[in-house]
């Protein structure tokens, strides 16, 4: 098996990028390594404090994002950061090309039952010049289209790296003997039809019209309009339901909601919608808010959240025909897909 290193010199990435990839690699073996440790290492449990999201954070969800911060800021291709646990992007290095955006712990209300659990990242090309030497939010309010590289690492069983650099997606899974990421597939593939989807049915009562219509057809199975049986899955981590997704096939969506009117979307644009879509995108897949390419969306700010629908493209075709229906412009006026 292709080692990490092998893989990522046979694509002749700039070694600025490559190097980077090692420093989000190395850190996950770290991080790996803490969830691992669970609670023998004291790592388990709430704090008290909130995030940005007034979410309240895991003992986890601190460590695991200090220890991104550090090992990114110590790496001269990086110039600044945004993290789902900081209120503000963080710079680091004056000279860096790049701009690192990522969940830390993505699903950490996993931890304290051993569930899966995984970190989300994207990498974004400096564009725009930094006047007087201040970096500012704006570097990075590009949209999803503009990655240099995405992808995530899921602490499961054995830990998994999903990874693209615009060159279709490869998973590398983590030996344990030698501590090294081993390529295992190196050309994921998603079935552009199936017959699984996720979704947290807790929520269904806030949907909207299109959302709740097909949801019905899909639970209606063999005796609904679909005439067919569908089964459901629901992880409750976004990374573990899109590896599902990457290696099954599937749909995976987190749709708006009217629940708290003033955040009718649950996930997070840049560290968490955009890398995945890609990632779909790269793997013959499809990715919408309902209404929109996420790839396409531009961002408004770093903690924007968005709608998601994403997985097999037959199967969100289908999804996105009920979104577009007659009553399309009305939902649109009352859930704008890219408003916080």
């Amino acid at each position: 098996m292709q080692t990490l290193a092998q893989y990522l010199t046979s694509q002749s990435l700039p070694s600025s990028l490559e190097k980077l990839i090692f420093t989000l690699a190395d850190t996950s073996k770290t991080i790996s390594l803490a969830v691992r440790n669970g609670a023998l290492a004291g790592v388990l449990g709430a704090t008290e404090q909130e995030n940005i999201q007034g979410e309240t954070q895991k003992k986890l969800d601190i460590i695991t994002n200090d220890m991104l911060k550090e090992s990114l800021k110590a790496d001269l291709a990086v110039r600044g950061l945004a993290s789902e646990e900081e209120d503000h992007i963080v710079e680091a290095n004056n000279e860096g090309q790049y701009l690192v955006c990522f969940d830390p712990l993505d699903g950490s209300s996993n931890i304290d039952i051993n569930s899966l659990v995984g970190t989300i990242f994207s990498v974004l090309p400096m564009q725009k010049p930094v006047s007087q030497g201040s970096l500012t939010e704006q570097h990075f309010l590009q949209s999803g289209r503009h990655q240099v590289t995405a992808g995530y690492m899921l602490y499961g069983p054995s830990t998994m790296m999903a990874l693209t650099t615009g060159q279709g997606v490869q998973f590398f899974t983590l030996d344990p003997n030698s501590q090294e990421y081993l390529l295992t597939n190196d050309n994921v593939n998603i079935s552009p039809d199936t017959a699984e989807f996720a979704i947290n049915m807790s929520n269904q009562r806030f949907w909207e019209a299109p959302m709740q219509t097909y949801i019905d057809e899909l639970l209606l199975g063999t005796l609904g309009p679909r005439e067919k049986a569908f089964n459901m899955r629901w992880i409750a981590a976004m990374v573990g339901d899109v590896h599902r997704v990457l290696s099954r096939g599937g749909l995976f969506t987190y749709p708006a909601d009217h629940k708290n009117p003033k955040k009718p979307f649950k996930l997070r644009l840049m560290y968490e919608a955009n890398p995945m879509a890609w990632l779909v995108e790269q793997s013959g897949g499809k990715a919408s808010t309902g209404y929109e390419n996420i790839l396409d969306i531009e961002p408004e700010h770093i903690h924007q959240r968005v709608a998601v629908i994403l997985g097999s493209r037959n199967e969100v075709d289908i999804c996105l025909r009920h979104h577009q229906g007659d009553n399309s412009d009305e939902i649109n006026t009352q859930v704008a897909p890219s408003l916080v």
